[in-house]
């Protein structure tokens, strides 16, 4: 049985018959009108998590603006919209592809440790043992969690350089949806709902998602004046307001001095985040990492991000199966493991690379990786419940004049949870600029504190840092955590131009290798490639799938193998676009997963 067949099998199994109508990418297909999530156009196309986003950035690219300018105003609209999982108090990762210079250029706006930051950042004082504040609440909702946010910068960064509109012009159509309003759907009010008891311990946060005491009500008109009023302050005073003005001053204050209520469900730990750390925080200009999957030339994001190095370094074990011609099951066995031994030595190697000097060339290179293939278990390890792969030692596979490791570190494999936090959109214009830009504010919902007056949510971001020392992605001043964001370009063969990627913690790596594998190995169009059900491993004993995967034939297949599946509500929410030699772009959005999401195309 062909991949694209079994496929078409578990999709019908799950009730999405209805999108395989849409499995050729493009013209043809029979029906006069798409879903909402599927959109075709040669003039420019959006992708994102919410309608009213994309239709912002479509707006952009009708009147001219090019992919950079669509990309922001659809950024800043999530804000409005999504602001429990991106927002000008968090950071990101954009992958920006120049079609006159054929490059790709990728901004890093990654939170920032304060000055103050050192490895027991979360030490519990009152523990005589010496043990960390408890992830949930305490951790997770405190101003110790909170990094420098990137995002503004980020934005006025990639415009300034690649943009043809200005900052304040970008903002406009996102002030008057704050303005406005919105109808609240299914998934703003259950984001609000399962981080109620958090919201709640924050008057400025309570005050304005929860009025009245409780969740605004599915159809209710939600409307933001303060983030409006923010982003109008951006427009006129400048993107330095927010790092060395009056929001500067803002920020560092609730950070220091949380605004919680009279009597809090939990304790609130204050940080020492001030206005000097935010004047110092520079967006970073780095380049891709690049490599060659059966001959696609694929481009992600760097380090301090693990996503592009961990996509790369999977698909490179891959490269010595040919997985398109073998049995489903097997396939995806070889994916499972290909992931659990690149997850080994993304744990063990990868953090801020002005802290830590990562072996990347030897990750990357071909003789350690044909090592590394070879220890791939052709069976699921057994006691797979309580297996962990060991990372490898890529040190004598590099030549560096000066290395800082003489043997492979001693690091906990530690497993890491996914979420649905985050969010991704992807842009592509009528020229062919494409930008694939991954932003969060790390939990959905961030730190839970709304800075008072000014209708954004900050950051937990650095509760992405590992507590276990020594390890290269320890807290450290001034040290950017590591991310698992992993937003993507790829050139294909055949002269398509493909962008992509997803939100969702540690499985945002595991997604964008899902839809790789889709697309490259299994010949899926974009659509089934995003739709399709998801595995996850990530150095752990069990596999995280989602879309019911465990109950199918193929499921059962694997799990009589050996692997141990565990079933997730979703697994990441992603976008992409693919435009073809000819400048046909098809533009999609999840069909399902966190209500489903929107795509837009000019003809």
């Amino acid at each position: 049985m062909s991949q694209r067949r079994w496929i078409r099998r578990l999709l019908i199994g799950l009730g999405l018959v209805c999108l395989l109508a849409f499995g050729a990418w493009f013209p043809g297909m029979g029906r006069s009108q798409t879903p909402s999530h599927i959109a075709m156009g040669t003039g420019g196309a959006v992708a994102s998590v919410d309608e009213r986003a994309t239709q912002i950035g479509l707006e952009v690219l009708r009147t001219g603006g090019n992919a950079v300018d669509a990309a922001v105003a659809t950024a800043a609209a999530l804000g409005v919209t999504d602001p429990f999982s991106a927002g000008i108090g968090g950071g990101g990762f954009m992958l920006i592809y120049r079609p006159e210079s054929d490059t790709v250029i990728t901004l890093d706006g990654r939170e920032e440790a304060p000055a103050t930051v050192k490895p027991d950042l979360f030490r519990d004082p009152d523990s005589d043992a010496g043990e960390n504040l408890p992830f949930f609440p305490n951790r997770i909702s405190s101003g110790l969690a909170v990094g420098v946010p990137g995002t503004p910068l980020n934005w006025a960064t990639a415009l300034e350089r690649y943009g043809t509109r200005s900052l304040a012009d970008s903002l406009e159509p996102a002030i008057a949806l704050a303005e406005s309003g919105f109808t609240v759907d299914e998934t703003f009010a259950s984001q609000i709902e399962r981080n109620q008891e958090r919201f709640a311990a924050f008057t400025s946060t309570r005050d304005l998602y929860l009025p009245e005491g409780d969740v605004p009500p599915v159809g209710s008109q939600f409307r933001n004046p303060d983030i409006a009023a923010t982003y109008r302050r951006l427009a006129t005073e400048g993107v330095n307001d927010f790092y060395r003005g009056e929001i500067a001053q803002a920020i560092a204050q609730t950070v220091q001095a949380p605004p919680v209520v009279e009597v809090p469900p939990f304790t609130v730990w204050p940080g020492d985040m001030t206005t000097g750390d935010l004047d110092r925080y520079e967006v970073r200009v780095r380049l891709p990492v690049k490599s060659i999957y059966r001959g696609y030339q694929i481009y992600g994001m760097g380090l301090p991000s693990s996503g592009g190095i961990t996509v790369a370094q999977t698909l490179k074990l891959l490269e010595g199966f040919d997985l398109g011609e073998m049995e489903p099951a097997a396939a995806l066995h070889w994916l499972i493991e290909a992931e659990r031994l690149a997850f080994s030595d993304r744990n063990a190697y990868l953090g801020d690379p002005e802290y830590v000097d990562a072996p990347l060339a030897g990750l990357l290179n071909d003789d350690y990786l044909a090592e590394r293939r070879s220890q791939l278990p052709s069976t699921a390890p057994v006691d797979v419940a309580n297996f962990r792969a060991i990372a490898g030692n890529p040190l004598p596979y590099q030549r560096d004049p000066s290395p800082s490791l003489t043997q492979p570190p001693e690091v906990s494999q530690t497993y890491e949870p996914g979420g649905i936090s985050t969010t991704h959109l992807t842009v592509v214009d009528g020229d062919g600029m494409a930008v694939s830009y991954t932003l969060t504010l790390e939990s959905t919902g961030g730190s839970g504190i709304v800075v008072p007056g000014y209708g954004f949510i900050l950051n937990n971001e650095l509760t992405d840092f590992n507590l276990d020392v020594p390890h290269p992605n320890v807290p450290e001043a001034g040290k950017r955590p590591r991310s698992s964001m992993a937003p993507t370009i790829a050139l294909a063969p055949d002269g398509s131009l493909l962008a992509f990627g997803s939100p969702g913690g540690s499985t945002i790596i595991t997604t964008v290798l899902n839809i790789a594998v889709n697309l490259i190995d299994f010949d899926f169009g974009l659509d089934e490639a995003i739709a399709a059900p998801r595995l996850s491993q990530r150095n752990s004993g069990i596999t995280l799938v989602d879309q019911g995967f465990e109950l199918t034939e193929l499921g059962s297949s694997l799990l009589s193998q050996g692997h141990q599946l565990t079933t997730a509500k979703e697994i990441g929410a992603a976008t992409g676009i693919i435009v073809n030699s000819e400048g046909m772009a098809m533009a999609v959005a999840e069909p399902v997963r966190r209500g489903g999401g929107s795509a837009l195309a000019l003809p």
